[in-house]
Protein backbone atom coordinates (compact mmCIF):
# COMPACT_ATOMS: atom_id res chain seq x y z
CA UNK A 1 0.00 0.00 0.00
CA UNK A 2 3.01 2.26 0.80
CA UNK A 3 4.55 1.89 -2.32
CA UNK A 4 1.69 2.65 -4.46
CA UNK A 5 1.00 5.94 -2.74
CA UNK A 6 4.71 6.69 -2.61
CA UNK A 7 4.86 5.78 -6.77
CA UNK A 8 2.22 8.30 -7.13
CA UNK A 9 3.72 11.34 -4.82
CA UNK A 10 1.90 11.03 -1.94
CA UNK A 11 3.73 11.75 0.60
CA UNK A 12 2.55 12.04 4.71
CA UNK A 13 2.36 15.11 6.52
CA UNK A 14 1.99 13.34 10.05
CA UNK A 15 1.56 9.11 10.84
CA UNK A 16 -1.06 8.10 13.35
CA UNK A 17 -0.65 4.29 14.22
CA UNK A 18 -1.92 1.69 16.15
CA UNK A 19 -0.16 -1.51 17.15
CA UNK A 20 2.10 -2.91 14.33
CA UNK A 21 0.57 0.29 11.96
CA UNK A 22 2.56 2.31 15.03
CA UNK A 23 5.50 0.28 14.37
CA UNK A 24 5.62 0.44 10.71
CA UNK A 25 5.04 3.84 11.12
CA UNK A 26 7.77 4.75 12.80
CA UNK A 27 9.86 3.11 10.45
CA UNK A 28 8.61 5.20 7.49
CA UNK A 29 8.95 8.78 9.58
CA UNK A 30 12.68 8.41 9.68
CA UNK A 31 13.29 7.59 6.49
CA UNK A 32 12.57 9.06 2.75
CA UNK A 33 9.20 9.82 0.93
CA UNK A 34 10.10 7.33 -2.09
CA UNK A 35 9.00 3.40 -2.83
CA UNK A 36 12.77 2.24 -2.04
CA UNK A 37 11.77 3.01 1.77
CA UNK A 38 8.17 1.15 1.19
CA UNK A 39 10.48 -2.05 -0.61
CA UNK A 40 13.11 -2.03 2.55
CA UNK A 41 10.41 -2.04 4.93
CA UNK A 42 8.81 -4.93 2.98
CA UNK A 43 12.16 -6.40 2.84
CA UNK A 44 12.58 -6.35 7.08
CA UNK A 45 8.59 -8.20 7.02
CA UNK A 46 10.22 -10.82 4.64
CA UNK A 47 12.97 -11.57 6.84
CA UNK A 48 10.72 -12.51 9.70
CA UNK A 49 9.67 -15.68 11.12
CA UNK A 50 7.02 -16.19 14.03
CA UNK A 51 10.05 -16.72 16.63
CA UNK A 52 11.00 -13.11 16.02
CA UNK A 53 8.22 -11.33 17.30
CA UNK A 54 6.33 -14.01 19.20
CA UNK A 55 8.86 -16.41 20.34
CA UNK A 56 6.83 -19.71 22.17
CA UNK A 57 8.74 -20.16 26.26
CA UNK A 58 6.94 -22.83 27.37
CA UNK A 59 7.67 -21.26 31.23
CA UNK A 60 6.13 -18.07 30.05
CA UNK A 61 3.17 -19.74 29.15
CA UNK A 62 2.89 -21.28 32.10
CA UNK A 63 3.49 -18.75 34.47
CA UNK A 64 0.77 -16.62 32.68
CA UNK A 65 -1.73 -19.38 32.33
CA UNK A 66 -1.16 -19.98 36.53
CA UNK A 67 -1.27 -16.09 36.63
CA UNK A 68 2.40 -15.66 37.89
CA UNK A 69 3.00 -13.28 34.84
CA UNK A 70 0.57 -11.69 32.96
CA UNK A 71 1.70 -12.56 29.52
CA UNK A 72 2.02 -15.57 27.31
CA UNK A 73 5.17 -14.48 25.25
CA UNK A 74 8.29 -12.33 26.52
CA UNK A 75 8.72 -9.15 24.54
CA UNK A 76 12.40 -9.67 24.46
CA UNK A 77 12.56 -10.90 21.14
CA UNK A 78 10.30 -7.71 19.59
CA UNK A 79 12.14 -5.23 21.45
CA UNK A 80 15.04 -5.74 19.99
CA UNK A 81 13.66 -5.80 16.88
CA UNK A 82 12.60 -2.27 16.87
CA UNK A 83 15.63 -1.38 18.80
CA UNK A 84 17.62 -2.63 15.03
CA UNK A 85 15.21 -0.70 12.86
CA UNK A 86 14.21 2.83 15.03
CA UNK A 87 16.28 5.65 13.70
CA UNK A 88 15.26 7.82 16.78
CA UNK A 89 15.02 7.73 20.57
CA UNK A 90 12.36 10.43 21.23
CA UNK A 91 8.93 9.90 19.32
CA UNK A 92 8.87 13.95 19.00
CA UNK A 93 12.18 13.43 17.04
CA UNK A 94 10.79 11.72 13.88
CA UNK A 95 11.20 13.15 10.58
CA UNK A 96 7.63 13.10 10.10
CA UNK A 97 5.13 13.76 13.38
CA UNK A 98 4.35 10.60 14.85
CA UNK A 99 1.45 9.30 16.77
CA UNK A 100 1.33 6.02 18.66
CA UNK A 101 -1.86 5.17 20.27
CA UNK A 102 -2.23 3.19 22.91
CA UNK A 103 -4.24 2.45 25.79
CA UNK A 104 -4.38 2.80 29.24
CA UNK A 105 -5.36 -0.96 30.80
CA UNK A 106 -7.23 0.18 34.15
CA UNK A 107 -9.57 2.29 32.49
CA UNK A 108 -10.02 0.95 28.94
CA UNK A 109 -9.27 5.08 27.94
CA UNK A 110 -7.36 5.85 24.21
CA UNK A 111 -3.76 7.25 25.04
CA UNK A 112 -2.30 9.47 22.27
CA UNK A 113 1.89 9.42 22.50
CA UNK A 114 3.49 12.42 20.61
CA UNK A 115 6.38 12.67 22.66
CA UNK A 116 8.88 10.63 25.05
CA UNK A 117 11.08 7.55 24.90
CA UNK A 118 10.37 5.93 21.28
CA UNK A 119 10.92 2.26 21.75
CA UNK A 120 8.75 2.07 25.04
CA UNK A 121 5.72 4.29 23.13
CA UNK A 122 5.78 1.45 20.33
CA UNK A 123 6.38 -1.31 22.66
CA UNK A 124 2.84 0.10 24.40
CA UNK A 125 1.10 0.17 21.37
CA UNK A 126 1.49 -2.91 20.18
CA UNK A 127 1.31 -4.73 23.56
CA UNK A 128 -1.34 -7.02 23.12
CA UNK A 129 -3.14 -7.88 26.02
CA UNK A 130 -2.65 -11.32 27.48
CA UNK A 131 -0.08 -12.10 24.90
CA UNK A 132 2.77 -9.32 26.07
CA UNK A 133 3.24 -7.37 29.07
CA UNK A 134 1.80 -4.26 29.55
CA UNK A 135 4.17 -1.59 29.53
CA UNK A 136 4.96 1.07 32.61
CA UNK A 137 4.46 4.34 31.14
CA UNK A 138 4.26 7.83 33.76
CA UNK A 139 2.61 5.49 36.20
CA UNK A 140 0.32 4.21 33.90
CA UNK A 141 -0.24 0.57 32.37
CA UNK A 142 -0.30 0.36 29.05
CA UNK A 143 -1.39 -1.77 26.18
CA UNK A 144 -1.96 -2.61 22.74
CA UNK A 145 -3.81 0.47 20.96
CA UNK A 146 -6.18 -1.31 19.25
CA UNK A 147 -8.65 -2.23 22.29
CA UNK A 148 -9.70 1.29 22.39
CA UNK A 149 -8.90 2.46 18.94
CA UNK A 150 -7.08 0.29 15.65
CA UNK A 151 -8.06 2.85 13.40
CA UNK A 152 -6.98 6.15 14.79
CA UNK A 153 -9.41 8.03 11.91
CA UNK A 154 -10.34 10.17 14.86
CA UNK A 155 -7.00 11.10 16.03
CA UNK A 156 -5.66 12.27 12.51
CA UNK A 157 -8.71 14.27 12.13
CA UNK A 158 -8.01 16.00 15.72
CA UNK A 159 -4.76 16.47 14.80
CA UNK A 160 -6.32 18.70 11.92
CA UNK A 161 -5.85 16.09 9.05
CA UNK A 162 -8.03 16.75 5.99
CA UNK A 163 -7.31 14.08 3.58
CA UNK A 164 -6.64 10.53 5.34
CA UNK A 165 -5.38 7.35 3.31
CA UNK A 166 -6.07 4.34 5.97
CA UNK A 167 -4.17 1.57 5.35
CA UNK A 168 -5.78 -1.62 7.29
CA UNK A 169 -4.34 -4.87 7.49
CA UNK A 170 -5.95 -7.84 6.41
CA UNK A 171 -8.25 -10.03 8.89
CA UNK A 172 -8.42 -13.43 8.28
CA UNK A 173 -11.94 -14.43 7.42
CA UNK A 174 -11.45 -17.17 5.19
CA UNK A 175 -9.53 -19.78 7.27
CA UNK A 176 -10.45 -23.60 6.56
CA UNK A 177 -10.97 -24.13 10.30
CA UNK A 178 -10.53 -22.52 13.59
CA UNK A 179 -6.84 -21.78 14.59
CA UNK A 180 -5.28 -23.67 16.55
CA UNK A 181 -3.41 -23.09 20.23
CA UNK A 182 -4.29 -20.47 22.38
CA UNK A 183 -2.08 -17.72 20.74
CA UNK A 184 -3.52 -18.00 17.35
CA UNK A 185 -6.91 -18.27 18.70
CA UNK A 186 -6.19 -14.78 21.09
CA UNK A 187 -4.78 -13.05 17.79
CA UNK A 188 -7.34 -13.74 15.03
CA UNK A 189 -10.04 -13.05 17.79
CA UNK A 190 -8.62 -9.68 17.85
CA UNK A 191 -8.79 -9.01 14.47
CA UNK A 192 -11.79 -9.88 14.41
CA UNK A 193 -12.63 -6.99 16.59
CA UNK A 194 -10.44 -5.16 14.77
CA UNK A 195 -11.77 -4.73 11.40
CA UNK A 196 -15.35 -3.87 12.99
CA UNK A 197 -14.22 -1.05 14.65
CA UNK A 198 -12.62 0.05 11.75
CA UNK A 199 -15.97 -0.44 9.61
CA UNK A 200 -17.53 1.84 12.26
CA UNK A 201 -15.29 4.30 12.69
CA UNK A 202 -15.00 4.69 8.47
CA UNK A 203 -19.31 5.30 8.95
CA UNK A 204 -18.82 7.38 11.82
CA UNK A 205 -16.50 9.63 10.31
CA UNK A 206 -16.73 10.02 7.02
CA UNK A 207 -17.97 13.04 6.91
CA UNK A 208 -15.36 14.82 8.62
CA UNK A 209 -12.11 13.82 5.87
CA UNK A 210 -11.79 12.91 3.21
CA UNK A 211 -11.23 8.97 3.65
CA UNK A 212 -9.40 6.78 1.49
CA UNK A 213 -9.22 3.58 3.16
CA UNK A 214 -7.06 1.14 1.00
CA UNK A 215 -8.83 -2.34 0.42
CA UNK A 216 -6.81 -4.91 2.74
CA UNK A 217 -6.06 -8.30 1.01
CA UNK A 218 -9.65 -10.18 1.10
CA UNK A 219 -10.61 -13.15 1.40
CA UNK A 220 -7.73 -14.04 3.43
CA UNK A 221 -7.23 -17.79 5.08
CA UNK A 222 -3.54 -16.68 6.64
CA UNK A 223 -3.96 -16.89 10.10
CA UNK A 224 -2.06 -13.79 11.92
CA UNK A 225 0.62 -16.25 13.76
CA UNK A 226 1.84 -17.25 10.61
CA UNK A 227 4.75 -15.23 8.96
CA UNK A 228 5.56 -17.52 5.91
CA UNK A 229 3.26 -15.68 3.44
CA UNK A 230 4.77 -12.10 4.03
CA UNK A 231 6.07 -11.67 0.56
CA UNK A 232 2.90 -12.69 -1.02
CA UNK A 233 0.59 -10.64 1.52
CA UNK A 234 2.78 -7.70 0.54
CA UNK A 235 2.71 -8.01 -3.66
CA UNK A 236 -1.43 -8.48 -3.37
CA UNK A 237 -1.39 -5.50 -1.03
CA UNK A 238 0.49 -3.18 -3.28
CA UNK A 239 -1.59 -4.71 -6.30
CA UNK A 240 -4.90 -3.93 -4.93
CA UNK A 241 -3.95 -0.25 -3.23
CA UNK A 242 -2.44 0.38 -6.62
CA UNK A 243 -5.37 -0.58 -8.50
CA UNK A 244 -7.20 1.36 -6.10
CA UNK A 245 -5.60 4.20 -6.20
CA UNK A 246 -5.92 4.14 -10.35
CA UNK A 247 -9.94 3.89 -10.07
CA UNK A 248 -9.74 6.92 -7.50
CA UNK A 249 -7.77 9.03 -10.25
CA UNK A 250 -10.42 8.06 -12.67
CA UNK A 251 -13.04 9.22 -10.88
CA UNK A 252 -11.49 12.58 -9.85
CA UNK A 253 -10.91 13.16 -13.24
CA UNK A 254 -14.12 12.26 -14.22
CA UNK A 255 -15.61 14.61 -11.78
CA UNK A 256 -17.66 11.31 -9.79
CA UNK A 257 -17.93 11.51 -6.39
CA UNK A 258 -15.40 8.85 -4.43
CA UNK A 259 -17.02 5.97 -2.45
CA UNK A 260 -14.21 4.85 -0.15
Amino acid sequence: MLRALYERAISPDLIVGTSVGAINGAFISSRPTRPETADDLAAVWHGLGRSQVFPVNPLSGFLGFFGVRNNLVPDGALRRLLREHLQFELVENAGIPLHAITTDLLSGSELRLSKGPALQALMASAAIPGIFPPVRWEGRDLVDGGVSNNAPISDAIALGAETIYVLPTGTACDLPEAPRGALAMLLHSTTLLVIRRLLLEVELLSDRAELIVLPPPCPLAISPIDFAHSEALIRRGYEDADADLDRLDRERAAGLPMAA
